[in-house]
């Protein structure tokens, strides 16, 4: 038997020792009242106080003449962990998203109405972004089965400053100002929806207030919206918030049925407005893509798409005027 082991041995012993008696005192302990068993325990805490210490001081020499604590087999060294990101280069130019358009085209996108085309379901689309911008909305908007699908495309120019993701979060915040932009027909000016609020939830309808402008932008948001449309009574949508690398994606879609007239005209979940946000060189890129299925009697018999035109013209509008007001909040901050 080695040193070490002795040393060991007579701690175990010495421990036993002196932990012995506060075992066969606590027995006796339990039946005095609470202040006699207070007073006893401190006087047994001083008087052995000095021998623990002496206990605790043996057993680290023990560890460190045997080294008996391995500490390569508690501490490892392991790969380090990388989690690649697209690297953000600043931002992007609007013909590296959407090159080769014609200058008839690009005027329209400078316009107040921008750059539309409709088509139907085996139709072609005529604005398509460059692949590897990684801008794809035609397959989500396809993806609900549309009978016809609407693309628009516009730019609002920087007037007093560039805007970021946070500035464009915060512009569309204001769901109930929705409700007072118009569009125009022959010269004058008509109102599609009487009111525009959000809701508490999907269940839940009652009309809340919209918050305040945010600090910092959040992974993920979700509303829900009521339109009360002239033509088409109450409109009940979800909408969902997703920023990415360079944009903002708002996906808009009907949880309740559309209905004319009490007809119910277009289920739920059958109607998708993707609206895409991305700050470039240029200004603010807007490209929406609009999807909505109609039965073919439907279809045929009511031309729905002029209406559903001026419906994004007015969410249009609103957009323009929410991101001018936001230039015009922050210069007053500044």
């Amino acid at each position: 038997m080695n040193q070490a082991v002795k040393k060991i041995c007579f701690a175990i012993v010495f421990l036993l020792f002196l932990l012995f008696p506060l075992f066969s005192e606590t027995d006796e302990l339990q039946d005095l009242p609470f202040e006699e068993d207070e007073l006893l325990s401190n006087e047994i805490t001083e008087k052995e106080h000095e021998d623990i210490d002496s206990l605790y001081l043996l057993e680290d020499q023990l560890a460190e003449e045997d080294n008996y604590l391995d500490e390569e087999s508690i501490f490892f060294e392991a790969s380090p962990l990388i989690i690649e990101a697209a690297p953000f280069t600043g931002p992007r130019s609007f013909n590296d998203i959407f090159p080769g358009l014609t200058q008839e085209q690009i005027e329209f996108v400078y316009s107040n109405e921008g750059l539309r085309y409709s088509f139907e379901k085996v139709g072609t689309p005529v604005i398509v972004p460059n692949p590897d911008s990684k801008l794809d909305l035609l397959s989500s908007v396809m993806s609900k089965r549309p009978s016809f699908i609407i693309q628009a495309l516009a730019l609002v120019p920087n007037y007093r400053r560039e805007l970021d993701l946070l500035d464009i979060y915060n512009a569309l915040g204001n769901i109930s100002n929705i409700k007072n932009h118009t569009f125009v027909y022959n010269d004058r000016s008509y109102r599609v929806f009487s009111e525009t609020t959000r809701l508490q939830s999907a269940r839940d309808r009652t009309p809340i207030p919209d918050p305040s402008p945010a600090d910092t932008l959040p992974y993920s948001d979700t509303m829900y919206l009521r339109f009360t449309d002239a033509g088409f009574g109450d409109l009940f949508i979800r909408g969902d918030v997703s920023p990415s690398l360079y944009g903002i994606t708002y996906n808009l879609t009907n949880f309740r049925d559309v209905r004319m007239s009490f007809i119910p005209i277009i289920k739920a979940e059958r109607v998708s407005i993707i609206i895409y946000l991305e700050p470039v060189k240029e200004g603010i890129l807007i490209y929406s893509m609009s999807g909505f299925y109609l039965p073919a009697l439907i279809a045929y018999s009511a031309n729905l798409t002029p209406s559903i035109n001026r419906r994004i013209s007015v969410l249009q509008n609103w957009i323009t005027y929410s991101l001018r007001k936001q230039e015009d909040t922050a210069q007053i901050q500044w």
